[in-house]
């Protein structure tokens, strides 16, 4: 782990793209402004474990449960596929 001391208004710069600012320091609070591209997800660490979390559970669906999924999917899709080519009588 890197450890730097910055003041009020100093940065850092990770890489080309990504800087952090010192915003406002009070008491054991330190508020920190950060540019970086939006392609880059910027969280907090408790989101970022959450969503790591989420993404596991997620990754445990079993095999089966997906491939039933998506034929449904299929399903439906060739179905809302032929209605649509269906003529449309003229009144």
């Amino acid at each position: 782990m890197l450890i730097l001391t910055r003041k009020l208004g100093e940065s850092i710069t990770i890489g080309n793209e990504i800087k952090i600012t010192i915003v406002d320091c009070q008491g054991k609070q330190v508020k920190l402004g950060i540019i970086a591209p939006k392609d880059i997800k910027v969280h907090r660490e408790e989101i970022f474990e959450k969503i790591q979390e989420e993404n596991k559970k997620s990754a445990a669906i079993p095999k089966q449960a997906i491939i039933e999924i998506a034929k449904q999917w299929r399903k439906d899709a060739k179905k809302t596929n032929s209605e649509e080519k269906e003529p449309v009588s003229s009144l």
